[in-house]
């Protein structure tokens, strides 16, 4: 056990502690007074809903539950961004739950909004997952339309992919238990079978304050999209219920009839749990983000039984490789080793930090991986690929690219973990948010930036009061302290995991414990989709 090992832990189960409390906050949508509300129109919370049609002592992931934090502040905030995504169970079938919060702005769309619903949509499109929607949403949030609304990735997208799922033949259920107006009307309508629940549910392209704006007829908006109307008359819905609680039963009995699916056949035995306590991750993780620690010591603590078979153990060791079981299934772990390591050459190299021949071992065991096809797993706590001459000279820039190309064109499923560092290059290397990862989350000691807040500030100070000296200025060392601390602050709220997972760069903020169920139930919902296409690298500098 290290010195620092209780001084550790004590700091890691502090910042479990403020995410469990943020969550907390984050989990009450619009606020008590306005769960009141909605309650008293007879409606269940998004949560609720989505807890009720959910199996039973089932697992299940969030994804975004972080998504618009602190942001539209403006606008009254938007928590969760409006929107509640679960990768869950159903009558035993694995799939994705969407569910409108109308207790956030009526459920209205912001930007974030719809970047959330586009991310649910892709999990249930790469997985083949069946996909659930329960809509209680008064469309765009009209004061923010020009962000949502008009471009390639906004509010429109989410109905193309309606289209998209369905000819791919990934089952689609809406249940309208609010408002499903506008364009938001097509949703329901273009899954493949719709539910609408009598008084709280109305569909249409217009209400009726504009029906008689725009052509003069008055009409209420329960006979204009009511469930009646749309079940008995239109015929745009395929069942009328009653209340919330039916409507959701509804969906369970049609889950129950759906036939099994195939599989993509990735290795899974039975389960077993880690040898090593779990708990000891807390004291192993050092407290600061500069201090060096063994990543096998966190490896052997999330594997099944504790057995990891290291791939070329003794070449690169600033990245391991090697081979290992989650909750049954074969995995292959790409992982930063944050310790300082010695060549056989005796040359020193600093953890944390890709080597060209850490960079070439990782290349080769994504391939083999591939030719294997054993599911990826990226443990992220990297600085960047090594600089200076002697790295340019022998070839880093080359051997890198080779390590990114591996992650590009990798066609087993992929799955990042951010236990701490995520700068730079190395962020793309070990597969960051542009490189498809299926589920990609941090823990709370998590950092993503282009560089570590102390250097970003240093830089960055050193400009600014360049520039402040060329107007004639007076910068003395109280006034670059000054600078530096003002910068370093803004760039490490910018860092955070937190930050992050607002803008959906990470599709979570984790406890460490829950890692093994994060990745298993990935690579679960990854099983629905066979894998289509061979391993290629294409042209490579050798």
């Amino acid at each position: 056990m290290n010195i620092n090992f209780n001084k550790n832990e004590d700091h890691n189960r502090l910042l479990v502690s403020t995410l469990n409390h943020r969550l907390k906050e984050v989990k009450l949508g619009g606020g008590e007074k306005r769960i009141a509300k909605h309650h008293d129109k007879g409606k269940m919370t998004a949560r609720e809903r989505i807890d009720f049609l959910l199996d039973e002592k089932s697992k299940s992931v969030e994804i975004g539950a972080f998504a618009g934090d602190g942001m539209y502040k403006e606008h009254g905030g938007c928590p969760s961004g409006g929107v509640i995504v679960k990768i869950g169970y159903v009558s035993g079938k694995q799939c994705v739950v969407v569910a409108n919060d109308a207790t956030v702005k009526a459920g209205a769309w912001f930007p974030i909004t719809g970047k959330k619903n586009l991310r649910a949509q892709e999990i249930a499109i790469e997985n083949r997952l069946p996909i659930i929607y329960l809509v209680d949403s008064a469309g765009v949030f009209l004061p923010m339309q020009d962000e949502i609304f008009p471009d390639k990735e906004h509010f429109g997208r989410i109905f193309r992919n309606n289209a998209v799922m369905s000819s791919m033949g990934i089952i689609q259920i809406a249940a309208v238990m609010g408002s499903c107006v506008a364009g938001g009307a097509y949703l329901p309508i273009m899954s493949d079978e719709s539910i609408i629940v009598e008084k709280t549910g109305s569909i249409f392209l217009a209400g009726s304050y504009l029906v008689k704006a725009a052509i003069g007829e008055s009409v209420d908006n329960e006979t204009l999209g009511g469930a009646t109307t749309h079940s008995e008359i239109s015929g745009v819905t395929d069942y009328k219920v009653k209340n919330d609680s039916e409507a959701l039963d509804k969906i369970r009995n049609i889950m129950d009839k759906i036939g099994n699916f195939d599989k993509a056949g990735f290795s899974r035995k039975a389960s077993v749990k880690p040898k090593e306590d779990e708990n000891e991750i807390f004291g192993i993780l050092p407290k600061k983000r500069s201090d060096q620690y063994d990543m096998t010591e966190i490896i052997k603590r999330l594997v099944d039984n504790s057995e990891f078979e290291e791939y070329k153990e003794g070449y690169g060791q600033t990245i391991i490789t090697g081979y290992a079981r989650i909750d049954g299934w074969a995995v292959g772990i790409v992982a930063n080793q944050r310790k300082i390591v010695k060549t056989k050459k005796g040359e020193m190299q600093f953890g944390g930090v890709i080597y060209s021949d850490s960079a070439d071992k990782a290349t080769r065991f994504i391939a083999n991986c591939n030719q294997k096809k054993i599911p990826l797993v990226f443990l992220q706590d990297v600085t960047g690929f090594m600089v200076g001459s002697k790295s340019e000279h022998g070839g880093i820039i080359k051997d890198g690219a080779k390590m990114v190309n591996a992650v590009s064109n990798s066609v087993v499923p992929k799955f990042t973990v951010i236990i701490g560092n995520s700068y730079g290059a190395g962020n793309y290397a070990m597969c960051g948010k542009a490189y498809d990862p299926k589920l990609i989350v941090a823990w709370p000691s998590a950092e993503l930036a282009v560089m570590g807040g102390t250097q970003a500030a240093k830089v960055l100070a050193q400009i600014e009061t360049a520039a402040m000296a060329k107007k004639g200025e007076k910068v003395d060392e109280k006034k670059e302290k000054e600078v530096f601390e003002k910068l370093k602050s803004k760039y490490d709220e910018q860092t955070s995991a937190y930050y992050a997972a607002a803008r959906l760069w990470t599709d979570a903020v984790i406890n460490p414990l829950d890692t093994r169920k994060w990745i298993a139930m990935g690579i679960e919902a990854a099983n629905h989709a066979p894998i289509e296409k061979d391993f290629n690298m294409g042209v490579i500098q050798t």
